[in-house]
This record gives structure tokens, sequence and C-alpha cells, in this order.
């Protein structure tokens, strides 16, 4: 991919995620950079990708001046009332420089449409009722529960903090969901289920968004 055409390939999918979300924090009206995965560029960024021999799943990672983001993804169903399709994305920031860095809130989009972050909490045990029906509870997500994915760090407007440290030659791992707001968005087949379209998200390292783009069909499967 041409440089040209990765940074205004950024440009729109920074606009998309950061448009509409009023309710989320924003941070910079512009980051002074953001590299999307696949697009690397002679700015230095590498793009890799390794699959779980056993499982399939796929984790992506961007690679940039001794910082590492890697990406993972799942899918699942929930029947709450309605059935509701989580997505559910997990990143890890591996602070390899010397210097403090800073983690900000993800953002989402799918198929052009923005998702914003659930309020989430690790168990609604203890919580008023008006409480309970205003939050999701990451105990009754298998990809959670099951620990395909961690549940340490969770980025959700429920959470005190929107901006979380790296400290030197540390790691960070946070996770955050959204509801798919399509109808009808799922193709299942014997090998599995898996959205339709385009999923992008993105987290703001210091200044810098790091984007990945992942095509529905390459989404985990972490549901029941």
């Amino acid at each position: 991919m041409r440089p040209t055409f990765a940074v205004a390939l950024a440009v729109v999918v920074l606009t998309l995620l950061g448009y509409g979300q009023d309710e989320v924090p924003t941070f910079k009206a512009e980051a002074e950079s953001a590299f999307v995965w696949g697009g690397d560029s002679r700015s230095g960024v590498l793009s890799s990708s390794v699959r779980d021999p056993l499982t399939g799943y796929e984790t992506r990672t961007l690679n940039h001046g001794g910082v590492e983001v890697s990406s993972q993804v799942g899918l699942e169903t929930i029947v709450d009332g309605p059935t509701v399709k989580l997505l559910t994305f997990t990143t890890t920031i591996v602070n390899n420089t010397d210097a403090e860095l800073f983690v900000r809130q993800g953002r989402a989009s799918v198929d052009g449409h923005v998702a914003q972050p659930l309020p989430l909490v690790l168990t609604k045990k203890g919580l008023r009722k008006k409480e309970r029906n205003q939050v999701w509870e990451l105990a009754s997500m298998n990809c959670f529960a099951s620990g395909f994915l961690p549940n340490e760090i969770f980025l959700s407007p429920k959470t005190l903090s929107t901006v979380f440290t790296v400290s030197p030659k540390k790691v960070l791992t946070a996770s955050f969901v959204i509801k798919d707001p399509r109808y009808y968005s799922v193709v299942c087949s014997v090998e599995g289920c898996h959205p339709k379209g385009t999923i992008r998200f993105s987290v703001t390292v210091n200044a810098t968004d790091f984007v990945f783009v992942w095509p529905g069909r390459d989404m985990a499967y972490c549901g029941r």
C-alpha cells in the first residue's frame, strides 16, 4: 500500500470512529499520526500476524519505534430478551522504550456505523437494580469467562480513568466491548459464525492511533 493511500485511509477511518460519539471522551481533534494494520509505509511501522496452531485464531500486531500493539477480536451472541451480538476487542501494548506511554480509550466502527464501548463491570453482584440495568457484566460473556480474552483491564465509560499508563519495559492488556449496531449481521455455517462486513477499531498510544481493520470472516467466535 502506498504511503499516501495509507494516510488517506487512516484519515477516513479516524473520521468514522470519531464522529457522533457525544458521550465518549475525545482526546485530540487530529492525531499527530495514525498507523493502519496492513498499510506499512516508509515511516517504519511493521504489520505482522500469527495464528494459534490449535484454534486457528489470529493475532495482528503493529510495531513502531519500540512500541508493539497487538490485536485480538471475538464475537459472541447473548440472549438478554432479544438476541444481541457483541464484538470484543483486546489490545496488548508492549513498551520497549525508555519512556512512559499513555493509552487512551478504544474506538470502533462496523461497516461505517460508529459503535460506542459498552459500560462494563466485572460482576453485577452488589449493584442496585437500577445500576444493574445500566451495565454489562463481563462474567456473563463467554469470551471472557472461557479465558479466550483477558478481563484484567477493560476500557469502558464506567471506568474511573480513560487514560492508562504503560511504564518502560512493561506490558498492558486492555479490552473493550461493543454491540453490533446492525440487524442480521452474522453468517453461520458448520465452520462457525462470523459477522458480515468490516470492523475497524483503534487505540491511541500517546498521540498515535493504532488502527486495526478486521474483515468479519476473520473474527473468532468465542461464544458458547
